[in-house]
């Protein structure tokens, strides 16, 4: 898998894992994470497809600027990668909080230059609203009220921020998952200086995207796990708001937490393959 970098328009270095070649597939880590955890996705992929695995700005290998920690400055970088690379009518994959970039991009940008969409395991809002009944809450998936949130970004700029990001990614993952697996997590995570991870969360877990999901006419494939902190009915509900969607829930036995392309890559990439070789077919 080799490694190449770009420079975005602000003067951020970022860097980007390039393999395979066709139609290219680009690939969006969650919040606070990597390119790099997408390790068991990349080489199936680029059997197939040009994949380019970016680490966004801050993450992963990319430059650590003090700047850009937005999610719509985040799907300007997307634009710019895609620009950069002349990538025509690119697949999207987001992972997470790289669902809200691309439903940023959509927003910004419109994706009638992009083809198929892959979104796994985003709320479209990730904070609650004290007002809503129990089907409002279980539309949006909204993990967080306003006081949890401000404490998680309290906690992430304090003394506690490594015992408070083990502990959350500690509830992302299903009991099967192995010490040393989680332990790479973590440490992939620790990547993004946490004083950036607060601010860029507290940006993208107040944003309501639920205007941008419904507007979709891409192909799209949702997957979630029955076991992640997303709740599962919220991408119920972005499968029935996207037109012919598919929607792919893990089961527990199957993985099914946040991060099931980690801990089930085989059936997430020929679930993942499988959609885009079917859609490929009838072009």
């Amino acid at each position: 898998m080799q490694r190449k970098t770009f420079k975005t328009s602000d003067g951020a270095q970022m860097s980007y894992i390039s393999a395979g070649e066709g139609k290219p597939l680009v690939m969006l880590h969650g919040w606070s994470q990597s390119a790099e955890q997408f390790k068991y996705q990349i080489p199936a992929f680029a059997e197939h497809y040009r994949v380019i695995a970016v680490d966004l700005r801050g993450h992963g290998e990319s430059e650590k600027v003090s700047f850009g920690y937005r999610i719509s400055r985040l799907s300007k970088d997307l634009q710019e990668l895609i620009g950069a690379l002349q990538l025509e009518k690119p697949h999207l994959l987001g992972h997470s909080m790289g669902c809200a970039i691309i439903w940023s991009y959509l927003d910004l940008f419109g994706l009638d230059e992009i083809d198929r969409l892959v979104l796994v395991d985003q709320s479209p809002l990730g904070t609650l609203r004290s007002h809503w009944n129990a089907q409002e809450i279980a539309a949006s998936g909204a993990i967080f009220t306003a006081e949890q949130l401000n404490a998680a970004v309290h906690a992430l700029e304090s003394s506690e921020a490594e015992e408070f990001t083990r502990n959350l990614l500690a509830s992302m993952v299903t009991p099967a998952m192995s010490k040393e697996q989680f332990e790479w997590i973590v440490e992939c995570n620790q990547r993004l200086p946490r004083a950036i991870a607060a601010t860029l969360l507290y940006n993208h877990l107040h944003t309501d995207w639920r205007d941008q999901i419904v507007r979709i006419r891409n192909p799209t494939l949702i997957l979630g796990g029955r076991k992640s902190m997303i709740p599962w009915r919220s991408q119920v509900w972005i499968n029935q708001s996207i037109p012919d969607s598919e929607l792919e829930i893990f089961e527990a036995a199957e993985g099914g937490g946040h991060f099931m392309f980690i801990e089930n890559p085989d059936k997430f990439n020929r679930r993942v393959l499988q959609f885009l070789s079917r859609w490929r077919s009838l072009s």
